[in-house]
């Protein structure tokens, strides 16, 4: 087994510590500071596969005719390093995914790194042990996502949800891997989870069981809430960081609101705010979600379902985990620009 635990994230206050140091340390762009920030992108499909024999063949790669969930991760490990080179310190995966469509009203595809008892599917996490190998090695970043709505289902009884978060965290433990974030679930507040425990009232359980389990690597938890909403009480007083996200705001100035309710509101404790998901862009202009954001002390985070009937994007499989849109383009020179690398 390889050696793990080279890299190490810890937080202080409302800023992000990588090896011993404020992310971006003394870095100002602009005359903003953004030391502590943890800058990042929703690249969750890289461990993507299907189980439904019916819709798995909607992913089949152009040049094969075949959907490959291998190579899939293989051309996601290639690609770190340029987004290293471009600054991108974080990046967030999920264990269940995310909509390999942008957005669904149906999840008929099953993509689940969990079995139905909530024990773990290996290949599922020989992969994903790869990526978070490679960001050891490049001093990444990872907010690892457990639970997605529409795949949550996957796993049958509430004990077996529970049993999940316990297996992925003691397989963490284990591997001694220092470099993840946790968000335990994918927008709580959604109310499409099968499963009661994984929404605003009760999600808070879980996130005291995974920081519990983790102690020894003082892993850092949180979950995350939809779109434009603030997260409630209980999960900021449990969540040792907090997760926003940007979808449908359209105004930039809403983004500064959010941060605002977020550090007025009872529960707060004074963490780092993230944005770990916004498919707003608007890159050349001087206001936009992502600058917006960084000028109020908030870490941000690139969420590209893709243009071209969702095909073009890192959201929906087959992946081109290049930089090879103009948008993507767009996303990693501005981030090179503000973060100087």
């Amino acid at each position: 087994m390889a050696e793990k635990g080279r890299t190490v994230v810890k937080i202080e206050g409302d800023k992000f510590k990588i090896n011993g140091e404020f992310s971006y340390a003394g870095r100002v762009w602009n005359g903003i500071s953004i030391e502590g920030l943890l800058l990042n992108a929703r690249l969750v499909q890289g461990i993507f596969d299907d189980k439904n024999e019916r819709t798995v063949s909607r992913w089949s790669y152009p040049d094969s005719g075949k959907w490959d969930p291998n190579r899939n991760t293989r051309e996601f490990v290639e690609a770190m390093a340029r987004w290293k080179e471009h600054g991108l310190l974080g990046f967030t995966i999920n264990l269940q995914g995310g909509s390999p469509e942008g957005y669904s009203k149906e999840q008929p595809w099953v993509n689940s790194a969990f079995l139905e008892d909530g024990s773990l599917d290996g290949d599922y996490f020989r992969r994903l042990e790869s990526i978070l190998d490679r960001a050891d090695e490049l001093g990444m970043v990872v907010i690892l996502g457990y639970f997605y709505f529409g795949q949550d289902g996957v796993i049958g009884e509430e004990e077996g949800v529970i049993d999940a978060a316990r297996n992925a965290t003691n397989w963490l433990v284990e591997r001694g891997y220092r470099n993840v974030l946790i968000e335990v679930n994918n927008e709580c507040d959604v109310g499409a989870y099968t499963h009661e425990i994984l929404t605003p009232e009760r999600v808070p359980e879980l996130i005291g069981l995974v920081r519990s389990i983790g102690a020894d690597l003082d892993l850092s938890v949180s979950a995350s809430f939809a779109g434009g909403k603030v997260p409630t009480e209980g999960v900021l007083r449990e969540g040792d960081f907090v997760l926003v996200h940007g979808n449908g705001v359209e105004d930039p100035a809403q983004i500064e609101a959010m941060v605002e309710q977020i550090r007025e509101k009872d529960g707060y404790g004074g963490q780092p705010i993230v944005f770990n998901e916004d498919d707003h862009f608007d890159f050349g202009k001087a206001e936009n979600n992502f600058l917006t954001a960084v000028r109020n002390g908030a870490s941000w985070g690139y969420f590209d379902p893709g243009e071209n009937n969702y095909k073009d994007g890192y959201q929906c499989p087959p992946v081109n985990w290049g930089i090879n849109t103009e948008r993507k383009g767009g996303f990693f020179d501005l981030l090179r620009d503000v973060t100087g690398y």
